[in-house]
């Protein structure tokens, strides 16, 4: 199952400016944490029901090899881009929640 957590956790270990990520000069530093992200956008949980359908979708056509997603993906700023939107969705998540939660 995948939760904020997981996220928050896996996003920290990258450090700060992942939203300025599709900028990265080296296309592959964030290969890694996009198999990663995939792997846990592709997880039935609730908190993955709340990231918005495209995010989910390129996921699943990415780990189940669809053809035209690869080779969209094997494009390092695609991957990035993604990545960095990601990032910012989770970000603004936690960040309402602290609100709602009074912190």
């Amino acid at each position: 199952m995948s939760s904020q957590e997981d996220y928050g956790a896996l996003l920290r270990l990258y450090g700060d400016g992942l939203s300025d990520a599709y900028r990265a000069p080296d296309g592959e530093r964030y290969r890694l944490l996009f198999d990663q992200l995939c792997r846990l956008l592709v997880k039935s949980s609730p908190f993955n029901l709340e990231i918005p359908a495209p995010f989910r979708l390129t996921a699943q056509r990415y780990l189940n090899e669809d053809a035209a997603t690869r080779q969209q993906m094997d494009q390092a700023e695609n991957r990035n881009f993604m990545v960095s939107d990601l990032a910012d969705f989770i970000e603004l998540k936690r960040r309402m929640a602290a609100r709602r939660d009074g912190a």
